[in-house]
């Protein structure tokens, strides 16, 4: 029945006690009741629902695990050529040719650029004959010695003349000596003429052109060798890494290192240390260290900013949770482990965190099922609901 009539039903019934009170006052109390208890039946009707119980929150979990974590120390590097040359002319004159390209990969040896080499061929011929009349004044000089030797010993000459004699031919050999010096240097001179590259390694924009005259006291050059394979990426950690660092090092470790792109999102060569610096700068409290890669598709590229990712050691059989999972609050480190279907706070100690990962010193164990998503409507205690 609806509410309406009950209304109806209770007014109709006052209005009866009334005419029944002028009647009878007994059978009016009678009928009194039964419109009371008749409105107890519509106030309880009528009364609002209870309330329900708080629903269960969604919430996202993730079994904690025992695995091996790495300890990776990051830092900012710079990409540094292991040798860089300046390439000039050792010996004056125009030059006639260029044989490389710029940008070109170049062989140590290989020829880069040509002076005239005429000059040089000159002074090669003319040490040559120099070389050649001494020779002549050497053989005459050592006839008339001997010459003179046997005049000496038939007493027909004085000792004087031989001794005159003996140091002219010393002379005109010492000569010779030097006459073969000077051709040693014009065909040095010559071979000078041809420029060659002294490393194997990527050559840079030309700084000379054909047919200007080089000297070989210019600053300037020709070309700058820069060598690309294998090269180094130089960065700096702090003092407190070397405690994990330097004894690796020391037991002849291999410490790979990563180079990652500015961003930080792409990895472009992987390498290892090659050495620590033999100081801690006291400006900065850091140390300087090395790290060689190979670059043999020539990603790093000399002078580039690069992000460096140093595995400096491993822990094995680590706690392990998801780092959404750690939250932090007023006492320090908790996570939300998921027990008989409600979320307990637990307060934890977080080790080392390796990306999307922490190692956890105390406070859960492995099996234990903790909430990664869906924290911020958790409170302790709360029901909550697993979602997949």
């Amino acid at each position: 029945m609806s509410k309406h009539w009950y209304r109806r039903a209770a007014l109709f019934l006052v209005g009866f006690v009334v005419v029944a009170m002028l009647v009878s006052p007994t059978r009016a109390g009678r009928l009194l009741g039964a419109a009371a208890k008749l409105a107890g039946v519509q106030t309880a009707q009528a009364a609002p629902p209870r309330a329900a119980s708080p629903a269960a929150v969604p919430v996202t979990t993730a079994t904690v695990s025992r695995t091996d974590i790495p300890i990776r120390l990051s830092a900012l590097g710079s990409v540094t050529a292991f040798n860089t040359v300046t390439v000039r002319p050792r010996v004056d004159g125009q030059l006639v040719q260029v044989s490389f390209r710029e940008g070109q990969f170049v062989k140590q040896g290989g020829q880069l650029a040509q002076i005239d080499p005429r000059p040089f061929q000159v002074q090669l011929e003319q040490a040559e004959g120099q070389l050649a009349r001494d020779q002549a004044q050497l053989a005459n000089a050592r006839v008339d010695l001997t010459r003179y030797q046997t005049l000496w010993k038939e007493d027909s000459i004085a000792q004087q003349n031989v001794s005159a004699q003996e140091s002219a031919v010393k002379q005109l050999e010492a000569a010779l000596e030097v006459d073969k010096s000077a051709i040693d240097n014009a065909r040095l001179n010559l071979t000078y003429s041809k420029i060659t590259a002294p490393i194997s390694g990527r050559v840079g924009l030309r700084l000379v052109d054909v047919g200007n005259v080089v000297t070989a006291a210019a600053t300037a050059g020709i070309v700058v060798i820069t060598q690309v394979e294998p090269i180094a990426v130089v960065f700096t950690l702090p003092e407190d890494a070397l405690r994990t660092v330097l004894p690796r090092i020391r037991d002849g470790a291999s410490l790979p290192v990563d180079a990652f792109d500015r961003a930080g999102a792409t990895r472009l060569a992987s390498g290892t240390v090659l050495t620590v610096d033999n100081e801690i700068d006291q400006t900065t409290g850091t140390v300087r260290l090395k790290a060689v890669f190979d670059n043999r598709d020539q990603v790093l590229f000399p002078s580039q900013f690069v992000n460096v990712q140093l595995l400096a050691d491993t822990q094995h059989n680590q706690v392990v949770v998801p780092t959404s999972a750690v939250q932090q609050g007023p006492q320090g480190s908790f996570v939300y482990l998921v027990r008989d279907g409600k979320a307990l706070v637990r307060p934890v100690k977080v080790g080392i965190t390796d990306g999307d990962r922490a190692a956890i010193l105390n406070g859960v164990d492995s099996a234990d099922v903790v909430v990664t998503d869906g924290i911020d409507r958790l409170r302790n205690g709360a029901a909550v609901e697993v979602r997949r």
